[in-house]
Parts: structure tokens; C-alpha cells; sequence
């Protein structure tokens, strides 16, 4: 229940999310959430499987990003970005590839392990609450890929027009080549190393197309989400504190970092307050200072 509600949160939070490292960092902990949920109902392998598959795509991610960063100076708001597909053609394919692959797309990496997972998830005897976390989990992955696809690869180019975008680093453009080809055939060759005796899953037409159905409706989700006209941003402002509920995860931040970092610092500027700029270092110590000060100078008058 733990890790299923993780994998919920974080796909949830990366929705509301600007920051370009942090929607990829919140998706990351939503595929952990989805191994842990996996290996407690006792399919050890393919959480195994999936951690190596998701190995692949998500590093190819990370260098995507990591590379329009430095092209961004250091800019990693998705607003920022746009038709990054013009100047960065071979990056942004890359990055595509590896979104598809995070998403589930038929024959990319994540498709055989995600699948697969979903597939035995339907076979197993779980409750309604665990499935439902399941599949809504995999079209909140969706819908936060497609978000980051169309803030980053659709409309005008948003930030300095001094920034010189290109693909010129071989060493990046390398090594993001080869996980490319990792994120395509990977899936496939490590399903044929690990499940040598492959077992068939038989299930009905309607849940057998479900995943396909959960991620279709989750890219829309997606396309409808960002692609909001200025009348409903203004009426959603009505419901700040319920995106930022949301978006933070349900005040997961204000109990573990925010939280002992900022209340500590409270405690500290109150203690400052009360006892080095107190009443009690007023009549204390300033306070003798000040009386000595003055005999002596009422002193040196005779």
C-alpha cells in the first residue's frame, strides 16, 4: 500500500511540476514505487526485470535533459523552453524515444516489463483500491510525459534569444546514441536472457486493451492540461492550495526537509531574538556595559 501510494503521489506531483530535473526525478520514484508494489506481491524477477529496463530509458532521459540545461544556461523551467525540436533535432528525437519508453510504447524498453507488471497485476488476487492505484499511476506517467513533450518541443522558443542552442558535443551526442539503441532493443534482449521458458497470459479482449486505454486517456489528460486557455489559469487560481496540496506531494515537504530546515531556523532566530536581543541581555550585560560607560565618562569630567 506504501510504495502503491508513492508510485500515486509522485506521478500526481510531477503534473504540477516546472522544474525539468524534478518532473524526471518524480518519475523516477514513481518506477520505484511500482518496483516496490511488484515485489511485495512476489514477482521478484520482474521487479528486477523492470529495474533494468527502466535503467536504460531513464538514463538516456537524464543525459537529454542534462544536455538542454547546459544549452539553457542552467535554465530548467519548461516554460522557458520551445520548438527545442528546431535547434536540438537529434537531442529532443533521443528524448522523445526515451518518453515513449517510459510510457509503455509497443516494442521500446518499458513496454516488456510494464506490461508485463500490469498483466500480472490483473492475474493477481489484489483489491480494487491496489488495481486502481496501478492504473492510475500508469496514465498520470502518461500525462506528465506528454506534458513535458509539449512545453518543451511545441510553441515559441520563450527564453534569451542569445542562447545558442545546437547538438555539437560528440561525446554527449555518443553516449546518448547508444542508450537510444538500448531504450529500443533492450527490453527485448534482457525478456529473452531473463524469461527463458516465457509464459502465456490469457486474459479477456477489454482487459487485455485496458493499458492501451489508460495510456491513451492519460496522453489526452496530458494534451488538456497544458493546452488551457488563459480564462480557466485565472479560475484555477481560485484553487491554489488544492494544486499546491498536489503538487507537493500532500505537504510531504513541509514534514521531512522543509521541515527540519526551517523550523530549526525559527527556533534559532526566536531564541536570537529572546535572549541576545532580549530584555534579559538588555539589563544584563548591555546594561553594565552601558552604566560602567557612563560613571567612567561622568568620572573623567573631574
Amino acid at each position: 500500500l506504501v510504495s502503491g501510494l508513492t508510485m500515486f503521489m509522485a506521478g500526481l506531483g510531477a503534473n504540477f511540476e516546472f522544474d525539468l530535473k524534478k518532473i524526471i526525478a518524480l518519475s523516477t520514484l514513481s518506477q520505484l514505487g511500482l518496483m516496490m508494489s511488484i515485489l511485495s506481491m512476489g514477482f521478484y524477477k520482474l521487479a528486477f526485470f523492470h529495474l533494468l529496463t527502466h535503467a536504460l530509458f531513464k538514463a538516456l532521459l537524464f543525459m537529454c535533459a542534462g544536455s538542454i540545461i547546459h544549452n539553457m544556461k542552467n535554465s530548467q523551467d519548461i516554460r522557458m523552453m520551445g520548438s527545442l525540436n528546431m535547434s536540438m533535432p537529434l537531442t529532443c528525437s533521443c528524448f522523445n524515444i526515451a518518453n515513449l519508453a517510459l510510457c509503455g510504447m509497443p516494442f521500446l524498453a518499458g513496454f516488456y516489463s510494464k506490461d508485463l507488471i500490469l498483466e500480472m497485476v490483473m492475474l493477481s488476487y489484489v483489491n480494487s483500491f491496489s488495481f486502481f492505484l496501478f492504473f492510475f499511476s500508469t496514465g498520470l506517467t502518461v500525462c506528465y510525459s506528454f506534458r513535458l513533450v509539449y512545453y518543451s518541443m511545441t510553441g515559441e522558443f520563450n527564453s534569451s534569444s542569445l542562447h545558442p542552442l545546437n547538438d555539437k558535443s560528440m561525446t554527449m551526442l555518443f553516449s546518448i546514441f547508444f542508450l537510444m539503441i538500448m531504450a529500443i532493443i533492450g527490453g527485448s534482449m534482457l525478456s529473452w536472457l531473463m524469461f527463458l521458458n516465457p509464459s502465456m497470459i490469457c486474459l479477456p479482449f477489454n482487459m487485455k486493451i485496458l493499458t492501451l486505454i489508460v495510456c491513451l486517456l492519460g496522453g489526452s489528460m496530458g494534451y488538456l492540461l497544458t493546452n488551457v486557455k488563459l480564462f480557466f489559469i485565472n479560475k484555477g487560481l481560485y484553487y491554489y492550495n488544492l494544486v499546491y496540496f498536489a503538487g507537493s506531494m500532500w505537504f510531504m515537504p513541509v514534514l521531512s526537509t522543509v521541515g527540519v530546515i526551517n523550523y530549526p531556523l525559527k527556533l534559532g532566530l526566536y531564541s536570537f531574538k529572546s535572549f541576545d536581543q532580549g530584555w534579559s541581555e538588555f539589563f544584563g550585560g548591555q546594561m553594565l556595559y552601558n552604566q560602567l560607560k557612563n560613571y567612567s565618562l561622568y568620572l573623567q569630567e573631574f
